[in-house]
Formats: C-alpha cells, sequence, structure tokens
C-alpha cells in the first residue's frame, strides 16, 4: 500500500520513523511519501520537506509566517493528489495537518491522524470537526482517551506512549557512558533548549548562565538534528567548558544526572531516562499574552499533565530567568534531597500509566495496517 505521511516537528520524526519500520514488517511492499526528519528519512525514501522549514513557534510567530504556510499547504495538498495514497497519516502538527484533514475528506482519501491535537487544552470545538474529518485517531496520552470517550462519544484507540520503548531500546543499546567517551570527571547537567530556532534563541542564553555557578557539573547542550553547529555557536563561543553534541540526547540524558528542559515532548523523554529535571518555557510577550487567555491548563510539562500533580517544577515565561533556574537546580541536585527522592519515584509511576501494552509501536502499525486495509479493500 501507498501511505503518504505528514510530520512538523522532531517529536513527530520519532513518532513517524518508529510508524514506518514496524509498518514495513506489516507491509513489505509498502511505499512512502512523507513529510518530516533525519530520522523518517533513514526508514524510507520519499521525503518530501524537512520539519525544520515547517516548525514556527508562538501565535506571533506563526502570523509572520502565513505566506510560507498556504505555500506549503498548496503544495501538500498537490502533491498528495500526484501520489494518490491509500491512506493518509497525520502526525501531530494540527494548525496544518487539521486543514489537511478537512481538504481530504473533501477529496475522499481516508485519514488516520496520530497524535492527538491538544484539544483538551484549547479549542475543544474542534472535535467536532475532528469527528467529521478524521476517519480515526489514535491517542498516546492515557487521559486523552476518556476525555473523548466520555466529553465526545468518540471511540479513539490508545496502545501506549511509543517513547517508552524507543527510550527503553536506548537504554539497551548504549552500554557505555557519555562520560567515558569524553573523557568527563563530573556529573552531567543535559541542557535541553528546544529544536526550533525560536525557542532555543530564548532558552539557551538563560540556561548557559547557570554553567559559571556549578564548576562541579559538566554541562552539555543538546543540539537539535535540524539546526547547524555554527548556530549553536554564537551561544557556546563565551562558554568553553560547555560541551555541545548532536544527534546523542537520549545518549545524552542516560548519562545525566539532571536536566533542564524547554516544555515539550523533550520533558516525558527525560523524566523516562530517570532524570531529574526542571522544565522551562519563555516566548514572546505577545504568544504568551494571548496563551494565557486562550489555554485552561494546570501545568505546562507532560509528567504534570499525565499525572495530574505538580511533579517536576516548571519556570514560565517571567519565572525562566537565572535566579529562579539555580534556586530549583539547587534543589534537585542535592543526593539526598526529598524532591530528588520524590521524582524518581514519581517516574516509575508514570512509565506505567504510559506503558498499559507490550510492543507499543507494533501495535500501533497494526492498527494502522488494519485500518488501511479496511479502506481499501
Amino acid at each position: 500500500m501507498k501511505y503518504y505521511i505528514i510530520v512538523g516537528e522532531a517529536s513527530g520524526d520519532i513518532y513517524g520513523s518508529k510508524l514506518i519500520y514496524e509498518l514495513k514488517k506489516k507491509d513489505p511492499q509498502a511505499t512512502f511519501r512523507f513529510w518530516g526528519g533525519n530520522l523518517m528519512k533513514e526508514q524510507s525514501i520519499g521525503l518530501v520537506k524537512h520539519y525544520r522549514d515547517l516548525a514556527f513557534m508562538g501565535f506571533w510567530e506563526v502570523f509572520r509566517h502565513l505566506g510560507t504556510i498556504f505555500k506549503n499547504l498548496a503544495f501538500a495538498k498537490k502533491d498528495i493528489l500526484s501520489f494518490k495514497p491509500d491512506i493518509l497519516i497525520l502526525i501531530d502538527y494540527p494548525g496544518f495537518n487539521l486543514r489537511i484533514a478537512s481538504w481530504a475528506k473533501k477529496n475522499r482519501i481516508s485519514v488516520l491522524y496520530y497524535v492527538s491535537p491538544q484539544v483538551w487544552a484549547w479549542k475543544e470545538n474542534r472535535v467536532r470537526k475532528m469527528k467529521l474529518t478524521i476517519d480515526a485517531l489514535i491517542v498516546i496520552l492515557p487521559f486523552e482517551q476518556d476525555f473523548y470517550r466520555n466529553r465526545w462519544q468518540w471511540d479513539v484507540i490508545f496502545k501506549g506512549h511509543p517513547l517508552v520503548e524507543i527510550v527503553d531500546s536506548t537504554l539497551l543499546a548504549k552500554e557505555e557512558k557519555m562520560a567515558t567517551t569524553y573523557n568527563i570527571q563530573k556529573p552531567i547537567i543535559a541542557l535541553l533548549p528546544g529544536s526550533r530556532q525560536q525557542e532555543i534563541k530564548t532558552h539557551l542564553p538563560i540556561m548557559l548562565t547557570l554553567t559559571k555557578a556549578y564548576p562541579e557539573y559538566q554541562f552539555i547542550v543538546a543540539q537539535a538534528p535540524g539546526q547547524s553547529e555554527k548556530f549553536y555557536h554564537q551561544f557556546l563561543v563565551n562558554y568553553p567548558d560547555v560541551l555541545g553534541v548532536t544527534n546523542q540526547t537520549y545518549w545524552l540524558l542516560q548519562s545525566s544526572y539532571a536536566a533542564i528542559v524547554s516544555s515539550g515532548t523533550a520533558t516525558l523523554e527525560t523524566a523516562l531516562f530517570n532524570v531529574p529535571q526542571i522544565v522551562c518555557y519563555k516566548g514572546s510577550w505577545l504568544s504568551y499574552w494571548i496563551a494565557k487567555r486562550l489555554i485552561k491548563l494546570k501545568y505546562i510539562a507532560l509528567v504534570n499533565l499525565i499525572l495530574d500533580k505538580s511533579i517536576v517544577t516548571e519556570l514560565i515565561q517571567g519565572d525562566c530567568n537565572s535566579k529562579k533556574m539555580r534556586e530549583t537546580l539547587d534543589i534537585i541536585v542535592a543526593k539526598d534531597s526529598e524532591t530528588r527522592i520524590k521524582l524518581l519515584h514519581e517516574y516509575k509511576l508514570l512509565r506505567k500509566i504510559l506503558a498499559p501494552h507490550p510492543n507499543i509501536s507494533e501495535e500501533i502499525a497494526m492498527s494502522v495496517w488494519q485500518f488501511a486495509r479496511a479502506k481499501n479493500q
């Protein structure tokens, strides 16, 4: 069968690559055409656009790039019609993908949406249109299944979160510690400032100001694969003791004692590697002002949202500063602190909630394959 997949962010590239890998085992004759990243490209030929050219963060930033977004929408529609897929798989990236889903429905193209838009956070009225334009929805957060079933009478698919087994496979594969490879004699603190240029420019300079206050630790920056070494050099040039690594985020987390992480999927990855963390988010004041009025959530960190309680400290907007980061970091790096011990205990509970089934990615791929077969019989 022919699969057309659209991914717009680094996290979607992870899920998309795993999905392609598992689908090839179930459907050896499968052909793929996709928008994604390097991980998906490793699994199959057919990359159309890289997510680094698609990801815009914040309301104002999206507004500034509307021309590019509309050009991409027009290109996607033309390219999908040319490819004539048996199934269109849309992974997250809701501002773009929900528009494509609506268009695909009108063109009688079967749509499977993988990774739900965060309609439980804002724009819940989107669900009405989603039910009309999406043929099947696969969610990866446990509370989403209850949200759709109880509030919208929509039976969606939940098999677990694929990150659990992706992290587990990394833990099995990477036995040698990063400290050994780089000859590091100190505990490592990982800095994960995000994957998009806008968020890196905002978060990384604040994170780096901490490094000189902790000479007993080695700070290492996880550099996003979609960004160049030159881009990071402008921030690291004044911090010669700070290392930057690319395409090694999981290995870095596996070797880390603590982490400071930009809000997003990386917060969940950090938790699954059992690394105590601080979660931060800072955007333009306009974007933040709009978000505060539209988004009704108690937390921004996925760890806190899933467990429905404050487990990891969130430093948002004005609180995302050097002073607050240092105060919080002091607490989580203290070996015998109650906060650190509690964090590690809660991470174990989180893992159980996210993995109700074994072989999560295989079961997700099976659901996709069965859906595609049913739609094309």
